[in-house]
This record gives C-alpha cells, sequence and structure tokens, in this order.
C-alpha cells in the first residue's frame, strides 16, 4: 500500500470504540464518490467493518494487521 493509493488517510489509532467508526463515517461523508480511505486503527472491534459498509452502502475492500496495526481500506458509495 502507498499514500498514493488513497485519496485521505484517517488515523484513529489509540481511540476506542465508538469513535473510530464515528470517525470513519464522517470521513466517508466528506468524500467523493468512489474514493478510497485508508483507515488505521489499534481497537480490535474495529476489524471488521462489513456490517457497516452494508448499512451504508460503502464498500470494505481490504482489512489487514500489521505490528498491532489495524489497515482497513474503504471506498465510498457511488451516488
Amino acid at each position: 500500500m502507498s499514500d498514493s493509493d488513497f485519496q485521505q488517510i484517517l488515523d484513529v489509532k489509540g481511540l476506542k470504540c465508538p469513535m473510530p467508526m464515528l470517525r470513519t463515517k464522517k470521513a466517508l461523508a466528506k468524500m467523493q464518490p468512489g474514493e478510497k480511505l485508508l483507515v488505521q486503527a489499534t481497537d480490535p472491534h474495529l476489524r471488521d467493518l462489513s456490517q457497516f459498509a452494508d448499512q451504508t452502502g460503502n464498500k470494505l475492500l481490504s482489512s489487514s494487521d500489521e505490528d498491532g496495526i489495524i489497515n482497513i481500506v474503504m471506498q465510498r458509495k457511488e451516488e
């Protein structure tokens, strides 16, 4: 992953639920349709955003763990 793969990077490391989810939702709402957001978190509850993606129409493209950092790539829904 490189920084050029995303239009925005959201660093919510150290925050506990529900703050990472709320900030992810807010960030996606401000993005243009089709843009990609990289969320970097440490809260294990954020690992599976698939239910959030299903409810909002946004896409969960990938999720991975690297040295305790959870990297989640989301794509803003098309209008």
